[in-house]
């Protein structure tokens, strides 16, 4: 791990001690990696830039900066003429290293800030004349997101806080504020004019998705794009906030049932459907959460082993991971089976089958099983208002962590005699309410309030302000009679056949590679 770096006021680290980092060295390679990138930034070539951002950085990196940072944007500026926009972008990326591979000082995460300012202000108000890899922007985002998100676990931290931190915090206190933050982000929205690009998408009258936003007219991409992202930004900020009907809001002019930008990056595609689902199934909208995981846990499945060589591998496999605990949530709180894939269901029994089998019970075992794999798979929520100096200082990191799991727990708690409910449904077409009381073991006016529990639990409010159904089983009183209705899914027995054809080619295959004495 690299020491401290020492500051001047309003500057970048110019010294480490022992370990032999000089920021003003800058090697022949990363010479070279500017000049070429600069050159291809210049000259608008994409497939160019995104070799040597995606491949040609990550390689440098590994081998030449791994346990210290890039040369100082002021020691590579003379090789790029000094531009003012590619100082911004590298920056951006040595910020973004920084982060991915050591401990950044506080004056260091208020200066990315500054940066990011810099660099959004510039695409905001200034002439870009750019085309970059969505790759790229996409990781602008992204990582603007998760240094917000780093900032503001770190200020939750109070306990351990030196009178120079405390000194500095005070003095920035504007530095990743909640508000800059979403500001920028729906400046970026509302500059791009991207949801009204897309509205004219859907009338024929533009080609956004088609092109993955690219401008073969010469043009530029990168606020488009950039404003396309923001959205997906937008839901994750308010995920993280515990705000689901807003992030769910700004998100809603990208339509995720069909292909689109947002799927043209592997981290775009699962950030997005890891963050819409968590949404959805914290609004007991469980069915489009269970639908949406099952979608992308199967695509996870086919194309992940073509990213192996990807910086983002390990974060793929991880969020692979924290929705299947999701999806074991969503199941077990309403059992929809039939929604998912078998592949995906196979997947599943195999890691959480057990597990499932348990939390159907609703005892104190359920209980912390549901706490265990919320913990395990939620985001991390952030306390965002500016730490209080005046009191004692004290740790307050885990504060939005516990309220979320306090009201997910409560939900679960009050859904504890729907399992009941359920297998009596399940079981009868009709029943009176006298048998189904004394079969629950309760009385009449109980069993009719937890009839009446059952309803509103098994329904919730759409995105479009419409009451929606996530029960498999429904029914009705009438008088004193229970009348049951479920719901049966058309059996796709193509899809059944499709896959029963494959397996004997499979055989047919073996056995003809059997030679025969």
């Amino acid at each position: 791990m690299a020491a401290p770096y020492e500051y001047e006021e309003g500057g970048y680290p110019q010294q480490t001690d022992a370990v032999g980092y000089d920021p003003n060295f800058v090697p022949d390679s990363v010479k070279s990696f500017v000049v070429h990138l600069y050159r291809h930034i210049r000259e608008k070539n994409v497939y160019e830039i995104h070799q040597m951002y995606e491949t040609s950085f990550q390689t440098l990196s590994e081998r030449m900066f791994k346990e210290t940072p890039w040369p100082s944007v002021d020691a590579v500026a003379p090789y790029v003429d000094n531009d003012h926009v590619f100082c911004l972008l590298y920056r951006e990326m040595w910020f973004r290293h920084l982060y991915a591979r050591l401990s950044p000082t506080l004056r260091q995460r208020i200066d990315s800030w500054d940066n990011y300012c810099s660099l959004f202000q510039v695409v905001l108000h200034g002439v870009v004349n750019m085309q970059l890899p969505n790759q790229w922007l996409w990781d602008m985002v992204d990582e603007f997101v998760y240094q917000f998100q780093a900032f503001c676990q770190y200020c939750a931290k109070m306990k351990s806080k030196t009178a120079e931190e405390i000194a500095l915090l005070r003095q920035f206190d504007q530095a990743w504020n909640v508000y800059g933050v979403l500001n920028f982000l729906q400046a970026l929205v509302e500059k791009s004019t991207i949801i009204q690009i897309l509205e004219r998408e859907k009338e024929g009258l533009e080609e956004f998705t088609a092109t993955d936003g690219y401008d073969y007219s010469g043009g530029s991409n990168v606020l488009k794009v950039l404003g396309y992202f923001s959205m997906i930004g937008l839901l994750r900020v308010h995920c993280l906030l515990g705000d689901y009907h807003t992030g769910l809001k700004c998100l809603r002019p990208i339509d995720i049932t069909q292909q689109g930008v947002y799927t043209s990056v592997i981290g775009s595609h699962i950030t997005t459907i890891y963050h819409y689902g968590f949404a959805n199934l914290m609004l007991r909208r469980y069915v489009e959460a269970i639908h949406e995981f099952n979608k992308i846990l199967l695509y996870i499945y086919k194309t992940k082993q073509y990213h192996q060589k990807s910086p983002q591998y390990e974060q793929i496999l991880k969020k692979n991971e924290q929705m299947y605990a999701l999806l074991a949530i969503a199941l077990s709180l309403c059992p929809q089976v039939k929604l998912v894939e078998e592949t995906v269901n196979s997947q599943l029994r195999e890691k959480y089958g057990e597990k499932m089998a348990r939390m159907l019970r609703y005892d104190e075992e359920a209980s912390a099983l549901y706490d265990e794999l919320f913990s395990y798979a939620c985001p991390k929520f952030i306390t965002p208002s500016a730490p209080s100096f005046e009191e004692p200082l004290v740790n307050y990191n885990q504060d939005a962590y516990r309220l979320q799991l306090k009201m997910f727990l409560y939900e679960v708690k009050q859904q504890q005699l729907l399992a009941g409910v359920r297998t009596y449904l399940k079981v009868y077409s009709t029943i009176s309410l006298g048998k189904l009381a004394n079969y629950m073991d309760l009385d009449e006016p109980n069993l009719r309030a937890v009839l009446m529990t059952y309803k509103h639990k098994t329904h919730a409010v759409d995105s479009d302000g419409k009451i929606i159904s996530n029960a498999d089983v429904d029914f009705y009183i009438d008088e004193d009679m229970v009348r049951v209705v479920e719901s049966k899914s058309a059996k796709k027995y193509g899809d059944y056949f499709l896959r029963q054809i494959v397996k004997l080619e499979g055989i047919m295959t073996d056995i003809d590679r059997i030679k025969l004495e």
